[in-house]
């Protein structure tokens, strides 16, 4: 079994605000596979369904961002799953908009449900997928991370949603490695900015 946990933060104060990155993955798996994820369980929501062939809880948990942990911890201790068998979405200021990375495994860096996550499981051995919302710009970070994403940002943000619940369906279905070599990979923006720089040397 497969724990596909999104971070955010519930209610439609933020709604497609940067901090819901790992939500809305989270309805994109949701949606291509089916899963009605409705069900209030272990202060979260969740669906269970099927993701080629493997049995999947898809989690959003539901007590903000800071206490993440304590809804996963109940999953995981509920259904005994393994550590490995958990993969974490969510967003990353250090990472540029619409970019995204996957690892193995971590530290929870300066975010804090992912510090909370880590925490309360007391392990760091489990798949990440961090999809980059950019810097702040000057702004309180607290305010750029539970502000509305822009338009500018909406449909590069939208395409790395996408990627990463690609992703996590990759991680089940053919490994790790095998996601982490596919879908590792830097937004549309960046890769022309380095064939440009390529062109003028």
């Amino acid at each position: 079994m497969y724990v596909i946990a999104g971070l955010g933060n519930p209610g439609r104060k933020y709604e497609n605000t940067r901090h819901n990155m790992g939500f809305l993955a989270v309805d994109r798996l949701a949606e291509k596979h089916g899963i009605k994820v409705g069900k209030i369980r272990h202060k979260a929501l969740i669906g269970d369904g099927n993701i080629s062939g493997q049995r999947v809880l898809l989690v959003k948990p539901q007590t903000y961002m800071n206490l993440s942990g304590e809804s996963l911890r109940e999953v995981m201790d509920y259904y005994n799953v393994d550590i490995g068998n958990l993969i974490v979405i969510y967003d990353d200021l250090d990472l540029e908009t619409g970019a995204l990375r996957i690892r193995k495994k971590g530290s929870a860096g300066s975010h804090n449900g992912m510090k909370s996550v880590v925490g309360q499981l007391q392990s760091q051995d489990f798949p990440r997928i961090r999809i980059g919302i950019g810097k702040s710009g000057g702004l309180d970070w607290k305010d750029f991370v539970t502000g509305k994403v822009g338009k500018q940002e909406r449909d590069v943000l939208a395409e790395a949603i996408a990627r990463a619940a690609d992703a996590a369906e990759c991680i089940i279905d053919r490994g790790i490695d095998r996601a982490m070599n596919e879908y590792n990979i830097k937004p549309e923006s960046e890769r022309r900015g380095s064939s440009d720089e390529k062109g003028n040397d």
